[in-house]
């Protein structure tokens, strides 16, 4: 059973900083893609920034130059530090990875979400 345990939300100012972590545990082969998505009250779940192991990070245009995501990949965890954070920032942040086990081919995986609120 695999599962994503995601941690560091909370609630800050405008302009201030928060780092996520989100640690993938179980029965894992390999890690491929991993990322943060989120979803804002009433809107869309969002690509907010992934990470293809070996290859360059993608993010989203309203976050780009204010977030950073990285990966641990001894540990199977995947960050994202938040800087300069704006209150259209606040959502539910999701960690997601794309993982092979044992007995299951690449398929994609969830964590229970952490909320971000950003207060002006």
């Amino acid at each position: 059973q695999v599962q994503l345990v995601e941690s560091g939300g909370g609630l800050v100012q405008a302009g201030e900083s928060l780092r996520l972590s989100c640690a993938a545990s179980g029965n894992i082969f390999n890690i491929n893609d991993m990322g943060w998505y989120r979803q804002a009250p009433g809107k869309q779940r969002e690509l907010v920034a992934t990470s293809t192991r070996g290859g360059e990070p993608n993010y989203a245009d309203s976050v780009k130059g204010r977030f950073v995501i990285s990966r641990d990949n001894a540990k199977n965890t995947v960050y994202l530090k938040m800087d300069r954070l704006k209150p259209e920032d606040t959502a539910v942040y999701y960690c997601y990875a794309q993982i092979t086990t044992a007995i299951h081919p690449p398929r994609d995986y969830w964590g229970q979400g952490t909320q971000v609120t950003v207060s002006s």
